[in-house]
């Protein structure tokens, strides 16, 4: 993993949040909902919390008198999700590494994480610290993205962008967020971290934009790949945006554009 791959600062958590939650993200977060109200957790960690997603969504599927702690590595993330909801005192923000949580053992009936194991520079280890602070009997729910090709956008974007800088293509998306989907190494970092009751499911979903453009502004300037496009040589951001517009364009027409997403859920219980 690249030392930027994890950062998210600057102008990609506003971008983050306006183009990536709805066209990637959201669908997800209702998923984990979904899967967390039957629980009826009391008190529920989230871990990678970005801009908020999964926690406007698990907050609106859950009554009052719980409490909500909402963790991310980088401020700039949180500080967009906690002024999206200042109104819901459920809710604690904290800045947190995912791999030295600052909360005692077994304090939460439920920790949950959408796409952000990938991120992990020790996943065996994150998973640790998710069991450490679960109660007895608590569930572990996380989302991972599956392989590239399973991912047209993306992969879409990642083509592009080899044709453009051919000499050193920028690898972020197919490194680190679509880097983590074989299922025998995810059952084996839980098992490492003390998980024995483990699920895997593959989830399809479809991704929608209103056009190309949408799609290259999303992958190209509201991620990591950033970076990496701006570590090129002589390259220019905005024209590689362009340029990934006009093959999302050639391959999809003008707009409103669709592609298939597919992530997998794992559920790991006590």
């Amino acid at each position: 993993m690249s030392d930027t791959d994890k950062v998210f600062a600057g102008s990609i958590p506003k971008l983050y949040d306006e183009h990536l939650v709805p066209m990637i993200f959201a669908i997800y977060a209702d998923d984990i909902a979904r899967r967390i109200a039957p629980l009826s957790p009391s008190v529920l960690l989230e871990i990678a919390a970005g801009t908020g997603a999964v926690t406007r969504a698990v907050a609106a599927a859950l009554p009052p008198g719980i409490r909500y702690v909402a963790t991310d590595l980088n401020e700039p993330m949180l500080a967009i999700a906690a002024k999206r909801q200042a109104d819901d005192d459920r809710i604690t923000w904290r800045q947190a590494d995912a791999l030295a949580l600052p909360f005692g053992d077994a304090e939460f009936d439920v920790v949950c994480c959408q796409f952000g194991a990938m991120f992990f520079p020790d996943r065996a280890k994150g998973y640790s610290e998710a069991k450490r602070v679960l109660k007895g009997g608590g569930t572990f729910l996380f989302n991972v993205w599956d392989r590239i090709e399973e991912n047209v956008f993306a992969h879409d974007v990642t083509t592009a962008l080899a044709k453009l800088f051919p000499d050193d293509p920028p690898r972020f998306m197919a490194r680190t967020p679509h880097g983590y989907f074989d299922q025998a190494i995810i059952r084996a970092d839980l098992k490492r971290a003390g998980f024995g009751d483990v699920a895997i499911e593959p989830l399809a979903a479809t991704s929608r934009a209103p056009t190309p453009e949408f799609v290259a502004l999303a992958y190209c300037q509201g991620t990591p790949l950033r970076a990496e496009i701006e570590a090129r040589s002589s390259s220019d951001l905005q024209a590689a945006t362009d340029a990934v517009a006009d093959a999302l364009r050639a391959r999809h027409g003008p707009g409103p554009v669709e592609a298939k997403i597919q992530a997998l859920v794992i559920t790991a219980r006590l």
